[in-house]
């Protein structure tokens, strides 16, 4: 019997309310009992920066800028799908190393973009010479991202562990799938199934997550102090 993890096909929401929501979810991961899966959207252009980037003031004519609660580079919101994995403490994944959780993910998603004509790969090293308070997370692919073989970036990530389990924040250019996002988003669902072993069913978010989530949007998430203070982990 396969296991069973949990899917939430979320809507669109503002860029801060998408931020929270990923942090209440790893709050509440120890009460999930199973991997979690949420695909989303953005409300409009967005910036998301990592937890330890410098605040990018160039971008904030173009894009509302948020910062993660994950760290990795700076990631454009308005070509890509975004999806976040919730894994609970004491899943068999928590017990892999930081950098085989980010590459798992990733390999998932190898036969999914063969499938729709992609030729891609995981990157095998660290690109070198980045300025890591800068970095732009699709011009400068870390070591188990996928590129195409002419160096392009397809899809990276970015973790951040506690004691509830990982929080595992994906993103995936939407040229993948020819800009259709209801098409990539099913070959992702179909993909991590296939690869994991697993089936999805859906999960009901209670309420009073949402309403949490949307206190510390608004709180936390959307504030100046949070967003251009980088927050070394």
């Amino acid at each position: 019997m396969s296991e069973s993890w949990l899917l939430w096909r979320d809507g669109t929401h503002d860029p801060f309310f998408n931020m929270s929501m990923d942090e209440i979810l790893l709050e509440e991961a120890p009460s999930l009992g199973a991997p979690l899966i949420r695909t989303y959207r953005w409300d409009r252009p967005s910036l998301s920066i990592g937890s330890s980037q410098l605040y990018p003031e160039s971008e904030e004519a173009r894009y509302a800028i948020v910062r993660r609660p994950t760290g990795g580079g700076n990631v454009y919101h308005d070509v890509d799908l975004t999806y976040t994995a919730v894994i609970p403490a004491g899943h068999s994944l928590t017990d892999l190393n930081r950098m085989d959780s980010y590459r798992i993910f990733h390999e998932a998603m190898l036969p999914m973009l063969a499938a729709l004509g992609v030729a891609a790969e995981l990157k095998s090293d660290e690109t070198p010479n980045v300025d890591r308070a800068t970095m732009k997370c699709f011009v400068s692919p870390s070591k188990f991202d996928i590129v195409a073989e002419a160096g392009s970036k397809y899809a990276g990530a970015a973790q951040r562990r506690t004691r509830n389990g990982i929080l595992h924040q994906g993103s995936i250019r939407l040229s993948a799938a020819g800009g259709d996002w209801e098409k990539l988003n099913a070959a992702l669902l179909d993909a991590l199934q296939g690869f994991f072993g697993v089936t999805f069913r859906a999960m009901p978010i209670p309420p009073e997550w949402i309403e949490r989530a949307e206190t510390l949007a608004r709180s936390k998430y959307e504030t100046e102090e949070w967003n251009r203070a980088a927050r070394y982990q």
